[in-house]
């Protein structure tokens, strides 16, 4: 019988370990589901192993479709901001990376969610084989190297939000 396994999901502001969620996700893949049907079903196994606040409990649901949708490859994109992820075992390159990203993340001045993956079975789900590797909006950008600042840098640019600029106010009073 498959053991349950946790997997971190963001559910709201948070990440939060869900104990269960793989194998439903997988039984949910399996069967095709739609993804409505997949949620409910989902969000079913995932309670029976784990408290949800009856306040969180539409943000879990959420959390669940777009985590199925993200596998079955329908992925909304509609996460807003800059997602992080930088995936290893926690060794010194991968404790490294993730110095070096904030160095750039404040270098750049920019926020973003970072998330440490350090699951080898979620780094192989999301198309990972080495590490240290990183994740940006989920693309990989680097695996298996470490790269320079300066590319970090480049790269969290690249994908962060214009920042909205105030026009300036004229002093001239005529």
């Amino acid at each position: 019988m498959d053991s349950p396994t946790g997997r971190m999901i963001r559910i709201g502001k948070s990440a939060i370990g869900l104990i269960g969620v793989d194998i439903a996700l997988n039984k949910a893949l399996a069967a095709e589901m739609p993804v409505n049907q997949a949620v409910e079903f989902i969000f079913q196994a995932v309670k029976a192993q784990n408290y949800i606040p009856p306040a969180m409990v539409e943000k879990y649901r959420e959390a669940i479709g777009r985590e199925y949708r993200k596998l079955t490859g329908q992925n909304d994109d509609q996460e807003q901001g800059l997602a992080i992820r930088i995936l290893g075992t926690g060794c010194v390159s991968c404790n490294g990376l993730y110095t070096m990203v904030i160095d750039a993340m404040e270098r750049a001045c920019i926020a973003a969610d970072i998330e440490q993956i350090h699951d080898p079975d979620e780094i192989s789900r999301l198309g990972v084989t080495i590490t240290p590797a990183l994740m940006i909006n989920g693309r990989v950008k680097i695996a298996g190297i470490k790269p320079t600042l300066a590319q970090v840098e480049a790269w969290i640019r690249e994908v962060a939000p214009a920042p909205s600029i105030a026009p300036a106010v004229s002093s001239d009073h005529e």
